[in-house]
């Protein structure tokens, strides 16, 4: 067989070679031992939180390394393909402080020097790299139906052999240059396929989160090109993570058993592989067993969820950090309030089993963000979310933005900040009882006798003035704790309890559940100084209840 003749007879309109590629795509003059990355999301219109994983650890990886983190669109599956897909993938990184160095980095921009960014856009450089493979050999034309390929299979299954395109099997592999043209004569469609070599050995390839792996030899004459001239994903990353100078190729741990055929194309190219990090599948807790986050089942599995809940952007990937890393909480505080970009990322600290996502963690820690906060950030944030997701909170802050900004000052601030939001949505119970429109009503601790917190209730109204100082209006707490019975002396109380129908502590939790209607809130003097006339008001209709 005269495989250049074969080659120009398949692409005789190609005339460019991977040399030619070579030359427009230099090395990167980056420092040694940075890394190249890259997220390579299908437009498939879903954005897994698994997704948004791989792609932080794409950043971190390049960042740490003083590397590049580049964003690249693989859409040659046209079948699952959905329209607006790329917005929504840029919007969740966006959202979240992901952002690519270069590739596709925002809708209709695209910015560095190793694109196109976008596999579709990409054509001539396969088809470039599948004639030089077919001109040495490596590569040949394949023009089996699909209904043939499905007889193989069956045969293969009926003879309890391994499935696939190889050996015996692979009846294109032989064909006469005269098949061939009467086959294209003929009009027939083809795929272009590997000639794979015999098989039967392991490779071993070094993977930076699981280690070495032993792996059978690829023996399987794997799609190159498909019929309609775009290329499956296995040689399109390929040829993408040379010409782009990857270097590491970070990935969910589906793909380790393609890792063989994958590693025979690079050979097939002349192409040195990147390093592969296999990322085991985020986990989650279902009736004491662990499961796969599911997109059908977990409305937590997809970006768009933390969207609309509001979780402040800094918590998730704080969050997502902790699990990928486990040194990183110790650096997060050590360095509050220093860029994600700054920590030191170690492949080797991630766990090769799946780390388990747990909710209840990621509001703790989204909690700790939000009380670094200063109030304007929270006053902000809070409006863009509310702007999308709640009309009327978004009303009533921004009607009068110096108080909204008021609110969220009490407490805030110094070491122990009350951690009482991990989330935009938990904002509308926080600020309830500033507003009348979202206030719930009022309420009595259960340790204190009704009649007693009406009496308590009715004397303060009178004793209340919002212009007093907090070391006046404490007096005025401890003179209602005289007239009404109460202990103001917290040691005195608990030295004889009986004593008394109850303690200072008591009162304000009287008068906190009459103005709040709940019996844990910010620094009461605040509440009542925001409040104003509104908190006598409640206090009255509480009294007289």
């Amino acid at each position: 067989m005269d495989y250049t003749k074969l080659a120009e007879l398949l692409y005789p309109d190609v005339t460019k070679t991977p040399e030619d590629i070579e030359a427009l795509y230099p090395a990167r003059e980056l420092p040694e031992g940075a890394k190249v990355t890259r997220f390579a999301p299908s437009p498939t219109g879903y954005m897994h939180i698994g997704n948004m994983f791989s792609a932080l650890i794409d950043l971190l990886a390049a960042r740490s390394s003083g590397g590049v983190f580049y964003l690249r669109i693989e859409d040659t599956d046209r079948k699952r393909e959905v329209s607006d897909a790329v917005p929504v993938i840029l919007d969740g990184l966006r959202t979240f402080g992901i952002v690519p160095d270069e590739g596709v980095v925002a809708a209709g921009e695209r910015k560095g020097s190793y694109g196109p960014y976008v596999q579709s856009e990409r054509t001539e450089i396969y088809r470039a790299c599948a004639k030089a493979l077919v001109a040495k050999g490596a590569a040949y034309p394949c023009f089996c139906t699909p209904e043939e390929l499905s007889a193989i299979r069956s045969e293969q299954e009926a003879a309890g052999e391994n499935t696939g395109y190889y050996g015996k099997y692979a009846r294109c592999r032989d064909l006469s240059l005269d098949d061939v043209k009467a086959k294209l004569d003929a009009g027939m469609p083809f795929v272009i396929r590997l000639r794979a070599e015999a098989g039967g050995g392991k490779i071993v390839v070094d993977d930076m989160i699981k280690g070495k792996l032993e792996l059978p030899e690829n023996d399987v004459d794997v799609v190159l090109m498909k019929s309609d001239g775009i290329p499956p994903y296995a040689f399109a990353h390929a040829v993408d993570d040379h010409y782009m100078r990857t270097t590491h190729v970070i990935r969910g741990d589906e793909w380790v058993s393609s890792l063989p055929a994958h590693i025979a194309i690079f050979k097939a190219l002349g192409f040195r592989p990147p390093k592969y990090a296999h990322i085991s599948p985020i986990m989650k807790l279902d009736g004491g067993n662990k499961r796969k986050l599911s997109k059908r089942k977990d409305p937590e599995a997809g970006v768009s969820y933390y969207m609309s809940k509001g979780y402040p952007k800094q918590g998730v990937l704080d969050y997502l950090c902790g699990i990928a890393n486990s040194d990183f909480e110790d650096w997060r505080r050590a360095n509050p309030d220093e860029s994600i970009e700054k920590f030191k990322f170690n492949f080797k600290k991630m766990s090769s089993s799946g780390a388990l996502f747990d909710t209840a963690k990621l509001d703790d820690v989204s909690k700790g963000v939000v009380a670094r906060m200063t109030a304007d950030e929270v006053l902000d944030s809070v409006l863009e979310w509310s702007r999308a997701n709640d009309a009327e909170l978004f009303a009533l802050l921004d009607g009068d933005r110096d108080r909204a900004r008021a609110i969220f000052s009490i407490d805030r601030g110094g070491k122990k900040g009350r951690k009482d939001i991990a989330k935009w949505e938990d904002v509308r119970g926080y600020v309830s009882y500033f507003y009348d429109a979202l206030f719930e009503g009022s309420s009595t601790p259960e340790n204190v006798r009704p009649g007693d917190a009406a009496a308590i209730l009715a004397r303060y109204a009178e004793l209340y003035d919002p212009a007093d100082d907090r070391d006046a209006w404490f007096a005025k707490i401890k003179t209602l704790c005289a007239d009404t019975g109460f202990c103001a002396d917290m040691k005195a109380y608990r030295a004889d309890p009986g004593a008394y129908p109850g303690s200072i502590a008591d009162v304000t939790n009287v008068i906190r559940a009459a103005v709040t209607g709940r019996t844990a809130s910010p620094d009461l003097y605040d509440i009542l100084r925001l409040l104003g006339d509104g908190a006598v008001a409640r206090m009255k209709r509480a009294a007289a209840q």
